[in-house]
């Protein structure tokens, strides 16, 4: 990653002209630049080449938050959940949004993918991680006989019967809710 200001930038803007504090200051730098990353969500440091991305929707019918992109060269997806990206899309089947690849007037990058054919992302990558994390947590259940899983200094440990908190946020989206 690169930074967004040069030292010799910021010991203008301070007045500073020796070199006394150079390491603090680059260390300032990066993380101020690292700062706006996070605050923006996004890095403004341009890739070079072309790299392949791997993203998960947020929801079914939601458009895709991507990293920023200047240009698309294709979209897969795992239709049959196994794993492998092998479906290709066509350009008909997404939009990259902003339009035009234009913000108020500005040229700007792609950031979202909207889903055309079906109005919907034939992934459903949630029900199949929240259904990983339950397995293994069942299939760990056996190291536990009788509820207990091991002795430490408070005494006997015992397994939780609760839902696994990762496993409700992941189905939380897909979870029916009933009036009593």
């Amino acid at each position: 990653m690169s930074d967004y200001c040069t030292l010799a930038q910021l010991k203008a803007a301070l007045r500073i002209t020796d070199a006394v504090d150079d390491a603090q200051l680059e260390l300032a730098i990066d993380s101020a630049s690292r700062f706006v990353d996070q605050f923006c969500e996004r890095s403004f440091t341009a890739a070079s080449g072309t790299s392949v991305r791997d993203y998960v929707p947020s929801g079914r019918y939601e458009p895709l938050e991507i990293d920023d992109a200047t240009s698309i060269v294709q979209v897969r997806i795992d239709d049959d959940l196994d794993g492998t990206f092998a479906e290709v899309l066509s350009a008909i089947d997404y939009q990259a949004e902003p339009v035009n690849g234009r913000v108020a007037g500005q040229v700007w990058p792609y950031t979202t993918l909207r889903p055309f054919e079906d109005g919907y992302w034939p992934l459903d990558y949630y029900g199949r991680r929240a259904t990983v994390l339950q397995a293994s947590r069942l299939f760990t259940r056996y190291d536990s006989p009788l509820g207990v899983a091991g002795w430490g200094d408070m005494g006997v440990m015992r397994v939780s019967y609760r839902v696994d908190p990762d496993v409700a946020m992941l189905l939380a989206p897909y979870r029916r809710l009933r009036a009593a």
